[in-house]
């Protein structure tokens, strides 16, 4: 066990100034380079070419060559050079330039049509940041499945140890077609929906349970009756485009089809609920430049009042 242990911390010694002399090119060059002696150079590398067991360089008076297995050990040392030094400038405090791998999870509906345009921003402004997307409408774990920030979108959020912003507030209508409207009849209370064909968002904890307020804060909750069930609002869309129900969706998920007048908004004697977006976060301390920055922007682009 202490063989072993010697051994892993003395795993990378010499690595680095040994991928700096085939990088420089020669000894001199190397020792400028690191701000040691030439003596110093040959000695790392006569340490670590005897605790591997194998010469890695073959030397002459004015040139240096690598071995095949020193061919082969640089390649890897190298990577690993790179990887430590990405490493560090990731952690670094006095670096603010964001980089590295962002982990973001948002609902595929409102990535489509409301992140879409602030990641493109985020990816110019920040070219050293690579995107991790995982677009999904189940909820997320955000520290289990390691995301940096997650978008959610809800009438309320959960409470948890999480830091959560608010970025925007939409609205949530139930809608139909017309063809649906011509066909079944268009609903003037809560309660006809049950003789409707209704299409249910099952990320819900009740999804066939409709809830409906006045204006005098009386509420009225309808249990209705589903044809279809589905964990994606985009499908439930498209299935009551093709006038196949009723369904209640935000705002955001289909405003196009609002706007195009496909899709009628019932029960209009009943408010709109409001629906919240947020990006939830683990935590604000020692939070990294990528993210920050990322937050920042999506609280800039933020509509500065509710979406219709």
């Amino acid at each position: 066990m202490a063989s072993n242990l010697s051994i892993s911390t003395k795993l990378f010694d010499g690595v680095v100034v040994f991928t700096q002399l085939i990088n420089s090119g020669s000894f001199t060059a190397a020792a400028e380079a690191t701000g040691h002696s030439t003596s110093y150079i040959s000695k790392e590398i006569n340490k670590l070419e005897a605790r591997l067991g194998v010469r890695l360089i073959n030397r002459t008076t004015r040139s240096l060559s690598l071995t095949p297995e020193g061919k082969l050990y640089y390649e890897q040392c190298q990577q690993l050079v790179q990887d430590g030094e990405q490493a560090l400038g990731m952690v670094r405090q006095d670096d603010l330039t964001p980089r590295g791998t962002l982990r973001i999870s948002c609902p595929v509906a409102l990535s489509n049509n409301y992140l879409q345009p602030i990641l493109s921003r985020y990816m110019s402004k920040y070219p050293q940041v690579e995107l991790l997307l995982d677009l999904n409408d189940r909820k997320v774990d955000v520290i289990q499945d390691g995301f940096d920030a997650v978008i959610r979108a809800t009438h309320q959020l959960d409470e948890s140890s999480l830091i959560c912003r608010k970025i925007m507030t939409s609205k949530s209508y139930t809608v139909a077609s017309h063809d649906y409207i011509k066909r079944r009849g268009e609903p003037k209370h809560p309660d006809e929906l049950k003789q409707h064909s209704c299409l249910c968002y099952t990320n819900l904890k009740q999804p066939t349970r409709w809830v409906y307020h006045r204006e005098n804060g009386q509420s009225v909750s309808v249990e209705v009756s589903s044809t279809l069930m589905c964990n994606n609002s985009d499908m439930e869309l498209a299935m009551a485009l093709d006038g196949h129900g009723i369904c209640r969706l935000p705002a955001f998920t289909m405003q196009q089809a609002l706007d195009d007048g496909k899709l009628k908004v019932l029960l209009t004697d009943y408010p709109p609920t409001d629906i919240d977006v947020f990006v939830v976060y683990p935590s604000r301390k020692h939070l990294s430049p990528k993210v920050r920055a990322f937050i920042d922007l999506l609280v800039e682009c933020s509509p500065q009042h509710p979406l219709p």
